[in-house]
């Protein structure tokens, strides 16, 4: 909730001059918003003692529908082409925001078609400027492997209030859900170049499904949503899209083997399994007990059947699920080494917005940072008190607002590379 309250605080304050009137009606939508999210949360608490079939929680996600199935294989089509789309009135939005889904071709890490499916928000009733509405482009953080973890199967839309402001702003967003996550194909869990592919081919499939979408486009990504917008700039750097601005990273970016040793050195190791099963997916010869004992093949099971961590019990519970050198797989190693920045120049600027201490992230941002300084990237960092991404979205609001405005409006991009 403080992600949504301090960007309508925020977004009030500053815009007060110039946005007086939109200002204030967009800060009432989200407080009856906040209001709603509020009381659904403490019936939830309640509701904790109830049989499992009244619980809250299911009315906060939607059903998969057929809307999500695919034949195999896919019909013919290329990378961006729009599969179908659907309007949808069943999200929790603020009045004024129109909602389509997408189901769209991709391309999988090993080259093979793909669909994914997303969601297209734009203003409802107002007159889209010459040359349609402006795209934001938006990269969501983990949220699991299985197909019922699609952030466009959660009645929020996960950062629904988030994305909405930009609606209200007069932007459209563009929401994928990343592959395997709603369709009938395998997940690539933490990969970013395979989510940064999504979003990229989500673009041309959302123009088609809402003709009032304008060309240029910019990214936005948070919590892992960061790493794909990043690893989206070096991709644009061999596509060279001129109607990509450039991109917001929010809550820093790290290096991934890193990140990985220190999750399996405590509490967190279970995210081990995810990592396992994303190798897996891009290489399917990894052998994933040659990673994981079988305590932890049996969480890497359970990966595919449930939300968020696959494991919700005590530390102890995944106590012994790695191997010995685990992190010396060839296979795992390949991983890394895709998911590493700074190998290849990025295209377009950067704006990186990272807490100031993030105990989850022993390789630091501005470590990461300077490899893509040392090689011309043009990249603002900017540092915030919180490390937790919700509230970095909520603090940095205005930040976001001013770079994105500046870049459709042609201004250079600041940077502040050492």
């Amino acid at each position: 909730m403080n992600c949504e309250i301090s960007a309508g605080v925020a977004l009030c304050k500053s815009w007060l001059l110039d946005l007086h009137s939109r200002c204030i009606l967009w800060f009432a939508v989200l407080t009856i918003y906040l209001l709603a999210a509020t009381y659904i949360g403490t019936a939830s608490a309640v509701a904790q003692t109830l049989p499992r079939a009244t619980k809250p929680e299911i009315r906060r996600t939607l059903s998969l529908t057929s809307f999500y199935d695919t034949p195999n294989p896919l019909p013919p089509g290329k990378p961006g082409d729009l599969i179908r789309s659907q309007p949808f009135e069943e999200y929790a939005l603020p009045p004024g925001v129109s909602a389509v889904r997408i189901l769209y071709h991709s391309r999988s890490a090993t080259g093979e078609d793909v669909a994914a499916s997303g969601v297209v928000l734009f203003p409802e009733e107002e007159t889209p400027p010459a040359g349609g509405w402006p795209i934001i482009a938006w990269a969501h953080g983990f949220r699991g492997v299985a197909r019922q973890c699609a952030p466009s199967l959660m009645r929020d839309l996960d950062y629904g209030s988030f994305l909405s402001m930009y609606v209200e702003l007069g932007y459209a967003v563009v929401a994928t859900d990343y592959t395997g996550s709603g369709t009938k194909f395998r997940n690539a869990a933490s990969d970013m170049q395979s989510n940064a592919t999504d979003v990229i081919q989500s673009i041309p499939a959302a123009r088609a499904a809402v003709p009032q979408l304008g060309r240029k486009w910019v990214a936005l990504g948070a919590s892992e949503g960061s790493m794909t917008v990043a690893a989206l700039a070096e991709l644009e750097n061999e596509i060279r899209d001129a109607n990509y601005l450039g991109a917001i990273a929010i809550a820093g970016i790290a290096e991934p083997k890193d990140l990985y040793e220190h999750l399996a050195q405590g509490s967190s190791r279970d995210m081990l399994a995810l990592l396992a099963y994303g190798v897996k997916t891009i290489y399917p010869q990894f052998e994933v007990g040659d990673m994981l004992t079988e305590k932890g093949l049996t969480l890497y099971r359970q990966a595919g059947e449930e939300c968020g961590s696959p494991n919700r019990g005590a530390e102890a519970a995944t106590a012994g699920m790695l191997k010995p050198k685990w992190e010396d797989d060839p296979y795992v190693k390949q991983y890394f080494a895709r998911n590493t920045l700074g190998q290849r120049p990025a295209y377009g600027p950067l704006l990186v917005i990272s807490g100031e201490a993030n105990p989850a992230s022993p390789t630091t941002t501005a470590q990461v940072i300077a490899r893509m300084c040392k090689q011309g990237d043009r990249i603002q960092f900017e540092k915030y008190p919180d490390p937790e991404p919700g509230l970095l979205a909520g603090n940095s609001v205005m930040a976001q607002i001013t770079w994105i405005k500046a870049r459709f409006a042609g201004a250079a991009a600041p940077a502040n590379c050492q």
